[in-house]
């Protein structure tokens, strides 16, 4: 055994790891986040976050190598650490992750720092609390080819594992800053992107409007809804039928149908 090979879990390095999974303080202070997963890892990659260490488990990885490969060719042997199975199992959320684990570099976008084309689709997201929907907010905003992902007065952190998780890597696949709501509506002013909310009050059939120009399609949280700030700033307010007795959809559900009712407008 060498000293990179780790076979307890109460070894300091998988204490240390499992707290950065767990604290989003942590995360913070220590500018860390955690990445478990070959597809996570090569997204990560592919967007130019830096490693700082790789956690591999052998006995778990499978026949592909060549994601995880690069990966310990970036961080260099030192570090590197084997890890038993048992190990493994406790450092991961879940089980088929082909045996890598990550601590990554986070990295902050800002709003002026994103990359929008000339006809931006941006998907907003006020108050988002689940990890798990802004996840699946992005795979969909992934899905759509959106040019961005805004978190406004976010409740969770951009590099939750759940996050991370449940977007399958897409938080690294497409451009997501976290600011002010007001910092946002300002922007979008500045630029001419018109402001869609999503609501039911005082709204529009959502495939009515015109979504062919710079549109932010912006959502609230399903128990409160957007706040009057957004409402107000909007350019139109529009709203998803609901033919049954319930009155709203998930989150993410509703950003689906909304993103890609823009995309068939622009095919068109």
């Amino acid at each position: 055994m060498t000293e990179n090979e780790i076979t307890s879990t109460q070894n300091p390095r998988v204490k240390h790891l499992t707290a950065l999974q767990q604290k989003s303080a942590l995360r913070r202070s220590e500018g860390l986040f955690v990445v478990e997963g070959r597809r996570e890892l090569e997204h990560c990659l592919e967007a130019g976050f830096r490693l700082e260490e790789v956690y591999v488990c052998p006995d778990l990885m499978d026949a592909d190598r060549k994601v995880i490969d690069e990966a310990l060719a970036r961080v260099g042997d030192s570090n590197v650490f084997r890890v038993s199975p048992a190990v493994y199992n406790k450092l991961a959320y879940r089980g088929t992750t082909e045996g890598v684990v990550a601590t990554v570099h986070s990295r902050q976008l800002s709003l002026e720092q994103l990359p929008l084309g000339e006809n931006p689709l941006l998907i907003v997201l006020e108050s988002v609390e689940k990890p798990g929907n802004l996840g699946a907010v992005l795979r969909s905003a992934d899905a759509a080819k959106a040019d961005a992902v805004i978190v406004c007065d976010p409740l969770t952190d951009l590099f939750n594992p759940n996050l991370i998780r449940s977007s399958i890597g897409a938080v690294f696949t497409v451009p997501t800053v976290a600011c002010t709501s007001e910092e946002c509506i300002a922007f979008f002013k500045q630029r001419g992107i018109q402001i869609l909310t999503a609501q039911l009050q005082d709204s529009h059939l959502y495939y009515e409007t015109l979504m062919t120009g710079p549109t932010a399609i912006v959502m609230g949280t399903e128990s409160t809804g957007l706040t009057r700030q957004w409402r107000e700033a909007a350019t139109a307010h529009i709203r998803i039928p609901m033919l049954g007795r319930l009155d709203s959809l998930n989150v993410s559900v509703s950003a689906a149908i909304l993103l890609f009712e823009a995309v068939r407008q622009r095919q068109q």
